[in-house]
């Protein structure tokens, strides 16, 4: 099979399209055949070396949507299931972008219905992490959150679970998508050009990484969450300050997948390529602009 890697670390020259044996499935575990798989930041990241492994070779990719191809003892799916999932590594030599990859049974989920496989390919890592991100803030109905980076994969989905947990939250984005925001539930929106009011909110998820000047907006003793471990700013003023360490977690991306086959989370593609075509993916990821998700397709 067909699985795109990396083996040195650089731009998108770097990717590869190496062929590889199909993974043999263990207890526990499912193979999927691969339908769809988006391109995140977190990849273009890998590529680069970001998370080390210099000289190893790096399977890249974490969401899949596909079909069950094989099923291992204890795992409680059955074969030609659509489902979704996510594997979560950095230095692993498989990832999503392939042919067939395995996960184990309990990071797997149902397609969320209606959706096609390149939007369904679009949900679990942003999806998981907003919601894992609003676990960790741990804010209460009619509390204040400000998410910066409203906009992107993450900070929209964190801006509509908010609005399902009742909280008041503002939308920091480009001016032009305050509009959008506003119909994803924000209730307050500031462009990005402007700076948030100094100790104004309960609690920050700063989806956009801007550090200090996101944590500048958080009262005394409120909370910040970033999404990348070890970027995060020194606390002050009370403030705790944490990280997301994204887990897969198929009972919660089940109810995300319900969620997504109501609308009320907003899968969106911006582009698809084959698989062969990985290359020119990342080329166009760097390039940014882009609202939705850049999806492989096999």
């Amino acid at each position: 099979m067909r699985a795109v890697t990396v083996s040195r670390f650089g731009g998108p020259e770097a990717v590869e399209i190496t062929e590889l044996p199909v993974p043999p499935v263990g207890a526990g575990q499912v193979r999927i055949k691969v339908a769809a798989a988006a391109l995140n930041p977190v990849d273009a990241a890998m590529r680069s070396g970001v998370f080390g492994g210099e000289g190893e070779r790096i399977g890249l990719g974490w969401d899949v949507a596909g079909t069950v191809h094989a099923v291992g003892d204890g795992a409680d799916w059955s074969v030609g299931d659509r489902v979704i999932g996510l594997a979560t590594g950095h230095r692993t030599p498989l990832g999503t972008h392939a042919d067939y990859v395995v996960l184990d049974a309990d990071a797997v989920a149902p397609a969320p219905a209606g959706l096609d496989d390149a939007h369904a390919a679009s949900l679990p890592l942003n999806t998981l992490s907003a919601a894992q991100s609003l676990d960790l803030l741990d804010l209460r109905e009619g509390q204040t959150l400000l998410v910066t980076g409203a906009a992107g994969g993450v900070g929209t989905h964190a801006v509509e679970l908010a609005r399902l947990r009742g909280l008041d939250v503002t939308a920091l984005a480009s001016a032009d998508d305050e509009e959008f925001l506003a119909s994803r539930g924000a209730d307050h929106f500031l462009a990005r050009t402007r700076t948030p009011g100094p100790a104004a909110f309960d609690g920050v998820l700063d989806a956009a990484g801007l550090g200090r000047a996101a944590l500048a907006a958080v009262r005394d003793g409120g909370t910040y969450i970033g999404l990348w471990p070890g970027r995060e700013p020194e606390t002050e003023r009370g403030i705790r300050v944490d990280a997301l360490d994204v887990r897969a977690d198929g009972a919660r991306l089940a109810e995300l997948s319900r969620h997504a086959g109501t609308g009320a989370l907003l899968a969106r593609v911006a582009r698809t390529y084959p698989l062969d075509e990985a290359g020119r993916a990342h080329a166009s990821l760097a390039d940014g602009g882009l609202r939705g998700r850049i999806v492989l397709v096999p």
